[in-house]
Protein backbone atom coordinates (compact mmCIF):
# COMPACT_ATOMS: atom_id res chain seq x y z
CA UNK A 1 0.00 0.00 0.00
CA UNK A 2 1.01 3.90 -1.10
CA UNK A 3 2.83 5.37 1.79
CA UNK A 4 2.68 8.48 0.17
CA UNK A 5 -0.98 10.78 -1.18
CA UNK A 6 -0.28 13.51 -3.99
CA UNK A 7 -2.36 15.93 -5.72
CA UNK A 8 -3.15 16.30 -9.17
CA UNK A 9 0.06 17.97 -10.31
CA UNK A 10 2.07 15.21 -8.64
CA UNK A 11 3.34 16.96 -5.63
CA UNK A 12 4.08 15.60 -2.99
CA UNK A 13 1.26 15.72 -0.07
CA UNK A 14 1.71 13.51 2.90
CA UNK A 15 3.45 10.83 3.89
CA UNK A 16 1.10 7.94 6.41
CA UNK A 17 3.48 9.52 9.30
CA UNK A 18 2.33 12.99 8.65
CA UNK A 19 -1.62 11.96 7.91
CA UNK A 20 -1.27 10.27 11.56
CA UNK A 21 0.35 13.65 12.73
CA UNK A 22 -2.52 15.47 11.53
CA UNK A 23 -4.80 12.82 13.48
CA UNK A 24 -3.32 13.02 16.68
CA UNK A 25 -3.12 16.84 16.13
CA UNK A 26 -6.56 16.62 16.19
CA UNK A 27 -7.18 14.97 19.17
CA UNK A 28 -6.46 18.25 21.01
CA UNK A 29 -8.56 20.39 19.21
CA UNK A 30 -10.67 22.75 21.91
CA UNK A 31 -8.64 21.07 24.92
CA UNK A 32 -7.72 25.10 26.68
CA UNK A 33 -5.76 25.24 28.80
CA UNK A 34 -4.31 21.98 30.00
CA UNK A 35 -1.03 20.01 29.59
CA UNK A 36 -0.73 18.31 26.86
CA UNK A 37 1.86 14.86 27.64
CA UNK A 38 1.91 12.84 24.38
CA UNK A 39 4.30 9.73 24.63
CA UNK A 40 5.83 9.13 21.19
CA UNK A 41 7.34 10.90 18.74
CA UNK A 42 4.24 10.97 16.00
CA UNK A 43 1.76 12.51 18.99
CA UNK A 44 4.85 15.13 20.05
CA UNK A 45 4.64 16.34 16.23
CA UNK A 46 1.23 16.24 16.59
CA UNK A 47 0.49 18.09 20.12
CA UNK A 48 3.22 20.94 18.70
CA UNK A 49 1.13 20.86 16.10
CA UNK A 50 -2.21 21.60 18.01
CA UNK A 51 -0.57 24.10 19.59
CA UNK A 52 0.50 26.58 16.36
CA UNK A 53 -2.90 26.23 14.93
CA UNK A 54 -6.24 24.49 16.66
CA UNK A 55 -5.30 24.61 20.40
CA UNK A 56 -3.30 27.42 20.99
CA UNK A 57 -3.74 27.18 24.72
CA UNK A 58 -2.51 24.08 25.22
CA UNK A 59 0.36 24.18 28.03
CA UNK A 60 3.96 22.59 26.47
CA UNK A 61 6.78 21.04 28.94
CA UNK A 62 10.19 20.22 27.60
CA UNK A 63 9.74 16.67 28.55
CA UNK A 64 11.30 16.96 32.00
CA UNK A 65 10.69 19.39 34.28
CA UNK A 66 10.25 23.08 32.56
CA UNK A 67 7.05 24.50 31.21
CA UNK A 68 7.96 26.32 27.70
CA UNK A 69 6.24 29.39 26.36
CA UNK A 70 7.70 28.52 22.54
CA UNK A 71 6.96 25.15 20.34
CA UNK A 72 10.61 24.15 19.81
CA UNK A 73 11.47 21.86 17.04
CA UNK A 74 11.30 18.08 18.07
CA UNK A 75 14.58 17.19 20.32
CA UNK A 76 15.75 20.56 21.15
CA UNK A 77 17.32 21.37 24.04
CA UNK A 78 18.73 23.73 26.76
CA UNK A 79 18.19 27.24 25.21
CA UNK A 80 17.09 25.63 21.95
CA UNK A 81 13.34 25.47 23.90
CA UNK A 82 12.66 28.69 24.03
CA UNK A 83 11.23 30.76 26.95
CA UNK A 84 10.52 29.15 30.35
CA UNK A 85 7.22 29.76 31.56
CA UNK A 86 7.70 27.47 34.53
CA UNK A 87 8.74 24.27 36.81
CA UNK A 88 7.17 21.33 36.88
CA UNK A 89 8.99 18.94 38.96
CA UNK A 90 7.65 15.47 38.65
CA UNK A 91 5.37 15.48 42.14
CA UNK A 92 3.43 18.46 40.94
CA UNK A 93 2.49 16.27 37.73
CA UNK A 94 0.08 14.37 40.09
CA UNK A 95 -2.16 17.82 41.29
CA UNK A 96 -2.35 18.15 37.50
CA UNK A 97 -3.83 14.47 36.71
CA UNK A 98 -5.87 14.65 40.13
CA UNK A 99 -7.21 18.00 38.96
CA UNK A 100 -8.38 16.60 35.35
CA UNK A 101 -6.11 19.39 34.06
CA UNK A 102 -4.15 17.15 31.45
CA UNK A 103 -4.38 15.56 28.17
CA UNK A 104 -2.50 12.23 27.48
CA UNK A 105 -1.93 10.27 24.43
CA UNK A 106 -0.32 7.05 25.51
CA UNK A 107 0.73 4.20 23.97
CA UNK A 108 -0.43 0.40 24.50
CA UNK A 109 1.14 -2.92 24.26
CA UNK A 110 -2.20 -4.46 24.02
CA UNK A 111 -5.66 -2.56 23.73
CA UNK A 112 -9.09 -4.10 23.81
CA UNK A 113 -12.56 -3.51 22.45
CA UNK A 114 -13.74 -1.19 25.84
CA UNK A 115 -10.27 0.31 25.68
CA UNK A 116 -8.68 -1.19 28.38
CA UNK A 117 -4.41 -0.71 27.93
CA UNK A 118 -1.54 -2.58 28.84
CA UNK A 119 1.86 -1.81 28.98
CA UNK A 120 2.62 -3.70 32.29
CA UNK A 121 3.58 -7.38 31.09
CA UNK A 122 2.31 -10.12 28.30
CA UNK A 123 0.96 -13.45 29.90
CA UNK A 124 -0.09 -14.62 33.05
CA UNK A 125 1.18 -11.84 35.34
CA UNK A 126 2.67 -13.78 37.93
CA UNK A 127 4.33 -15.62 35.50
CA UNK A 128 4.54 -13.33 32.68
CA UNK A 129 6.35 -14.15 29.10
CA UNK A 130 7.29 -10.58 28.91
CA UNK A 131 7.55 -8.05 31.13
CA UNK A 132 7.39 -4.46 30.10
CA UNK A 133 7.46 -1.59 31.40
CA UNK A 134 4.84 -1.42 34.41
CA UNK A 135 1.10 0.05 34.54
CA UNK A 136 3.10 3.98 35.19
CA UNK A 137 1.04 6.45 35.03
CA UNK A 138 -1.96 4.59 33.07
CA UNK A 139 -4.94 4.03 35.75
CA UNK A 140 -4.63 7.30 37.15
CA UNK A 141 -4.77 9.16 33.87
CA UNK A 142 -7.60 7.07 32.74
CA UNK A 143 -9.86 7.66 35.46
CA UNK A 144 -9.26 11.79 35.85
CA UNK A 145 -8.72 13.36 32.51
CA UNK A 146 -8.74 12.43 28.80
CA UNK A 147 -6.71 9.56 27.42
CA UNK A 148 -6.03 8.58 23.78
CA UNK A 149 -3.63 6.08 22.50
CA UNK A 150 -1.26 6.02 19.64
CA UNK A 151 -0.52 2.64 18.09
CA UNK A 152 2.51 2.94 15.23
CA UNK A 153 1.95 -1.12 14.18
CA UNK A 154 -1.53 -1.69 13.97
CA UNK A 155 -2.14 -5.75 14.45
CA UNK A 156 -3.63 -8.59 15.80
CA UNK A 157 -0.90 -8.66 18.76
CA UNK A 158 -2.04 -5.10 20.08
CA UNK A 159 -5.89 -5.06 19.44
CA UNK A 160 -7.00 -8.37 21.71
CA UNK A 161 -10.12 -9.34 23.04
CA UNK A 162 -8.75 -9.31 26.07
CA UNK A 163 -5.63 -7.59 27.60
CA UNK A 164 -3.27 -9.58 29.74
CA UNK A 165 -3.04 -6.81 32.70
CA UNK A 166 -4.94 -3.88 32.72
CA UNK A 167 -2.96 -1.05 33.28
CA UNK A 168 -5.21 1.69 30.96
CA UNK A 169 -9.00 1.78 32.24
CA UNK A 170 -11.65 1.25 29.52
CA UNK A 171 -14.96 1.73 29.21
CA UNK A 172 -16.28 -1.49 30.56
CA UNK A 173 -14.50 -1.33 33.50
CA UNK A 174 -15.05 2.30 34.80
CA UNK A 175 -18.99 1.43 34.10
CA UNK A 176 -18.49 -1.50 36.06
CA UNK A 177 -16.55 -0.01 39.21
CA UNK A 178 -18.83 2.80 39.75
CA UNK A 179 -18.81 6.82 40.15
CA UNK A 180 -15.46 6.25 41.39
CA UNK A 181 -14.08 5.19 38.49
CA UNK A 182 -16.80 6.77 35.62
CA UNK A 183 -16.99 10.07 36.73
CA UNK A 184 -13.86 11.83 34.83
CA UNK A 185 -13.05 8.63 32.60
CA UNK A 186 -12.73 9.69 29.25
CA UNK A 187 -10.85 7.57 26.84
CA UNK A 188 -12.12 9.01 23.30
CA UNK A 189 -9.45 8.06 20.41
CA UNK A 190 -6.99 5.52 19.03
CA UNK A 191 -4.92 6.86 16.10
CA UNK A 192 -3.13 3.93 14.57
CA UNK A 193 -0.70 3.55 11.34
CA UNK A 194 -4.17 2.06 9.45
CA UNK A 195 -7.06 3.95 11.07
CA UNK A 196 -8.65 6.17 13.35
CA UNK A 197 -11.00 4.66 15.61
CA UNK A 198 -13.02 5.48 18.98
CA UNK A 199 -15.85 4.58 21.50
CA UNK A 200 -18.47 6.45 20.32
CA UNK A 201 -21.07 3.65 19.98
CA UNK A 202 -23.90 2.86 22.70
CA UNK A 203 -21.87 0.27 24.78
CA UNK A 204 -18.67 2.28 24.10
CA UNK A 205 -17.12 -0.31 22.72
CA UNK A 206 -14.17 -0.11 19.50
CA UNK A 207 -15.59 2.07 16.86
CA UNK A 208 -13.86 2.44 13.26
CA UNK A 209 -13.57 6.23 12.52
CA UNK A 210 -11.72 6.67 9.65
CA UNK A 211 -9.33 4.73 7.47
CA UNK A 212 -5.82 5.81 5.94
CA UNK A 213 -5.56 6.80 2.27
CA UNK A 214 -4.52 3.70 0.68
CA UNK A 215 -6.12 0.96 3.45
CA UNK A 216 -9.50 -0.59 3.43
CA UNK A 217 -12.02 -1.29 6.34
CA UNK A 218 -11.19 -4.87 5.50
CA UNK A 219 -7.53 -4.49 6.39
CA UNK A 220 -8.47 -2.82 9.37
CA UNK A 221 -10.58 -5.45 10.72
CA UNK A 222 -8.19 -8.50 9.80
CA UNK A 223 -5.30 -6.60 11.77
CA UNK A 224 -7.82 -6.66 14.89
CA UNK A 225 -8.71 -9.29 16.69
CA UNK A 226 -12.18 -8.82 17.77
CA UNK A 227 -14.66 -7.36 15.82
CA UNK A 228 -14.98 -3.55 15.04
CA UNK A 229 -18.43 -1.31 15.06
CA UNK A 230 -18.21 -0.58 10.89
CA UNK A 231 -20.54 2.17 10.51
CA UNK A 232 -20.58 5.29 8.14
CA UNK A 233 -16.58 5.03 7.93
CA UNK A 234 -14.80 8.28 6.16
CA UNK A 235 -11.58 8.64 4.87
CA UNK A 236 -9.10 10.23 7.23
CA UNK A 237 -8.21 13.78 6.30
CA UNK A 238 -4.90 14.88 4.75
CA UNK A 239 -2.85 18.02 6.45
CA UNK A 240 -3.18 21.18 4.38
CA UNK A 241 -0.43 23.06 3.08
CA UNK A 242 -0.08 24.87 6.27
CA UNK A 243 0.41 21.94 8.30
CA UNK A 244 2.75 20.50 6.36
CA UNK A 245 5.26 23.69 6.89
CA UNK A 246 4.90 23.13 10.39
CA UNK A 247 5.43 19.65 10.36
CA UNK A 248 8.13 19.82 7.89
CA UNK A 249 9.98 22.87 8.49
CA UNK A 250 9.24 24.02 12.20
CA UNK A 251 8.55 21.15 14.53
CA UNK A 252 9.94 18.05 12.79
CA UNK A 253 12.97 19.61 10.19
CA UNK A 254 14.86 16.19 10.70
CA UNK A 255 12.16 14.09 9.97
CA UNK A 256 12.37 12.25 13.54
CA UNK A 257 8.32 11.19 12.64
CA UNK A 258 9.80 8.85 9.71
CA UNK A 259 11.57 6.90 11.91
CA UNK A 260 8.28 5.92 14.04
CA UNK A 261 6.86 5.41 11.02
CA UNK A 262 8.73 5.01 8.13
CA UNK A 263 7.77 5.45 4.42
Amino acid sequence: MSQLTSDQTGRQQATRAEICVAACADTWIGAGEVLASPIGIVPAVGARLARLTSAPDLVMSDGEALLIMDVPKLGATGSDVGVIEGWLPYRRVFDIVAAGRRQVMMGASQIDRYGNQNISAIGDWRHPAFQLIGVRGAPGNTVNHRTDYWVPRHSRRVFVERVDVVSGVGHDRARANGAAAARYHDVRVVVTDLAVLDFATPDRSMRLRSVHPGVTVEQVQLATGFPLVVEDVTETRLPNADELHLIRDVIDPAGLRNRELPS
